[in-house]
């Protein structure tokens, strides 16, 4: 006997398992399908969680042994000077993004959603008042949290994602970085073209990557090994130690999406876009959103309430600022502007509110 779901979600990172929880939270039955047998392998993300996301949402529960609170940013031009940043009441969280994700499976299965490994989404169509989904049964609801390539997306007629950045992050278990209390960012064209370097103390070791604007499949990779050579005596570690892990992958770089509902499927996280244009940061806008959607999809099964896809569209975050400034990096990045302005007033100005947005939304 076929199945049947309030609602079906693809992907089981931040927004997904926020769209899930949410749902479950006013008792639907939903089941969230993930591709991969354990949600700890073959991550995109860096797993740095702002202040607001960490006070104000379901990640207030992480445990601490996942988490390495960072207190602030160090700053450091393409010739390796460095202004520090900090603002009195922020902090990121530095993670263990294995174990969250491994955590995050754990909170949905003791929340009561049916979660199902090694199981991804293959095929949907659209069915009455619900989408026939192949491996999961027949779902009120479908939400693509499934990443930049969504096939959520593709197979219900919505927006795609077209505007990426690559990115690759080394860890080093075990290491200790110089300045383990704040989030290192490197501006340089030559190794992150329109984007940056980081390195950050995770619970774990250190994690040291960059990112460069993707233009297609013959795009140069970013040459991390060298970029670890060029700012190891900044951060203090050895060069020629071999990474343990390595991730890398696309991340949406160009905003939200235009199209992400329709007829009873909805998209959120990466598969919508929802990554700040300029930092790449996106868990907190993920979450929220996702939690959103959840919501939304319950109230409108439980008590009649608005459209869930109209409720979706309107939450998305606009980052009209954030988009004009990417544009811009893209078009006229270079090296000596940061090297003559690091330290001075306007590029401390500046980056504070990238960084810190002395307001409402936090940084991502």
């Amino acid at each position: 006997m076929r199945e049947h779901w309030d609602l079906v979600v693809v992907g089981a990172s931040f927004a997904g398992a926020a769209c899930a929880l949410a749902a479950r939270e006013y008792g639907l039955r939903v089941c969230v399908l993930e591709r991969k047998r354990d949600p700890g392998i073959k991550l995109h993300t860096t797993g740095i969680i702002v202040r607001e996301a960490a006070e104000g949402t379901w990640l207030s529960r992480l445990p601490p042994h996942l988490i390495h609170r960072v207190e602030g940013v160090r700053l450091h031009a393409p010739n390796l000077r460095c202004m520090r940043l900090s603002r009195p009441d922020y902090y990121f969280l530095a993670t263990d993004t294995p174990g969250v994700m491994r955590w995050l499976a754990g909170e949905l299965h003791d929340a009561g959603a049916e979660l199902r490994l090694a199981m991804p989404f293959q095929h949907a169509e659209r069915e009455g008042d619900g989408w026939n989904v192949r491996d999961a049964g027949f779902a009120r609801f479908l939400v693509g949290a499934d990443g930049a390539k969504s096939r959520v997306a593709e197979r219900a007629g919505l927006g795609r994602v077209r505007d990426f950045l690559y990115g690759v992050e080394h860890e080093f278990d075990g290491m200790r970085l110089a300045h383990a209390d704040a989030l290192h960012c490197f501006l340089s064209k030559r190794f992150a073209p329109g984007y940056i370097g980081w390195a950050l103390q995770a619970p774990t070791g250190v994690q040291v990557g960059l990112a460069a604007r993707y233009r297609g499949t013959h795009t140069p990779m970013p040459d991390a090994e060298a970029f670890l050579r060029h700012v190891a005596p900044c951060i203090g570690i050895d060069a020629e130690r071999k990474p343990d892990a390595v991730r890398a992958g696309l991340v949406p770089c160009g905003g939200p999406i235009a199209r992400i509902a329709a007829n009873g499927a909805i998209l959120t996280g990466d598969a919508a876009g929802i990554v700040s244009p300029l930092t790449a940061g996106g868990i907190h806008s993920a979450w929220k959103h996702g939690w959103t959607v959840g919501e939304a999809i319950a109230r409108h099964l439980r008590h009649g309430g608005p459209s869930p896809e109209l409720v979706a569209q309107q939450a998305m975050p606009r980052y009209r600022t954030k988009r004009f400034l990417r544009q811009a990096f893209d078009a006229l990045q270079m090296d000596w502007p940061f090297d003559l302005l690091i330290g001075t007033p306007p590029l401390r100005w500046a980056a504070e509110r990238v960084y810190f947005n002395r307001g409402r939304n936090g940084p991502h």
